[in-house]
Formats: structure tokens, sequence, C-alpha cells
């Protein structure tokens, strides 16, 4: 595992923080969360348009969008069922990596196929603006960039490898950031060549983002 990097203050790369076989125990019990939650194309707010990306969500909040806006709720918004749990692995990177003294609540799972991309964005919907997003990367690479806290702002890209975590956290939490593109060339998924059940394609690319979404109760003093 390479040292950490920091691209930008608050920003921070671990390559290959998750090894092969760690990359094949997190695929493992992404595909029971998926088959339990099966992804889905949410539409935009107020076009209805699909996103590109196909997505679900493990904890006990799951990050959704329909054509009133963008949300966070306890269920499935399809099948109505409660989110599975988040994948122990995950929950080890964020002890290890996010800093935070409380446990994330929602794991967002991005599926892209080849063609998808995810365009610039901040994550702004949690409560908890002082708690860092953490990524997790598996499967193809793909072409991160990231910018500043308003949309104009210079841009920089970056690939992002399978194994990878990325920490955007302090001045780093609101910047814009999305996906320009996957790269097709034979994909390192979880260290190897073979798809795992429930990815859209072989060439695609899972992304897991860890969130906290409220803000953890302070305990009362004497």
């Amino acid at each position: 595992m390479a040292a950490a990097v920091e691209l930008a203050p608050g920003l921070i790369l671990q390559r290959g923080y998750l090894d092969g076989p760690a990359r094949w125990r997190l695929a493992a019990d992404l595909a029971a969360c998926l088959a339990a939650a099966p992804p889905y194309r949410p539409p935009m707010p107020r076009t209805g348009r699909p996103f590109s990306v196909a997505m679900t969500n493990c904890g006990a909040l799951g990050w959704v969008s329909d054509i009133t806006g963008y949300r966070y709720q306890a269920h499935h918004p399809e099948t109505g069922a409660p989110w599975p749990a988040i994948p122990p692995l995950a929950l080890e990177a964020w002890d290890a990596l996010s800093g935070y003294p409380a446990p994330p609540e929602a794991c967002l799972v991005n599926l892209y196929a080849a063609d998808a991309r995810m365009g610039l964005h901040q994550d702004r919907d949690e409560a908890a603006l002082d708690a860092p997003v953490l990524s997790l990367s598996l499967g193809a690479s793909a072409v991160f960039r990231y910018g500043g806290l308003t949309r104009g702002d210079p841009t920089r890209s970056i690939q992002l490898h399978a194994g990878d975590a990325l920490i955007m956290g302090g001045p780093a939490r609101l910047i814009h950031h999305g996906i320009d593109r996957i790269l097709t060339r034979p994909p390192d998924l979880l260290g190897g060549s073979e798809p795992v059940p429930g990815f859209p394609t072989p060439d695609g690319r899972c992304n897991l983002t860890l969130r906290r979404v409220t803000q953890p109760r302070v305990a009362p003093t004497a």
C-alpha cells in the first residue's frame, strides 16, 4: 500500500488501500447486498431523466433521488425493504481512515457501466458535514475530476483504480467532484479478470461512498 497523498487540503488519496484478498471479500459481501437491495437507476429531480449510473445503498439510511429532490431514507424506493447492513470491511476502512468518532449511517453503492459518468456535484445532503465522505473503488479504473467549492472553480483530474480509498473531509468536504469516464482497458476487477455477480458489466466499476448523515448525539455533561 502506497503512502497517502494529499491532493488538496482535506482531500486524501490512499492508493491500494484494499489489496486483492480484501477486494474479493468486499465484492462477495456486496453481491449479497445487491441481491437484497437491487440496483436501480433513479430519476433526476425536476426532469425525471434517469441517472446513467445504477445505484443502491447499504446501512441504516440510503441516499435516493426522485422527481421531488434528493434525500436519505431507511428503505429501498422500489422494494420498500430496509437497506442491508454495511459490509464489515467497509466499516473497518471507515474506522481506519475517517478520523470521525461516530460510525457511518449510509453507504451509497454506484455501479458504472463502461459508458456511465457522474457530473460535477457536491455531497451536501447530510447534516453531519463535519464528517468526511470515504470512497472505496472496485473494478475498472475511472477518471475522477475535482474542483473547488463553487462550480466554476478550476478542476484537476486523477485516475482511481481498484482498491483505492479517497477521503473528502475538512476544507474538501464540499468540493465539486465527479467521474468523467470509465477506462475500459482490461480491468483489474478484484485482482483478476472474472466479473462479480451483480456487477453491471465485466468492464464496469463499483464505487462505495460511506457517509455519516445525522449529527452524533452528545452525551450530557454531569
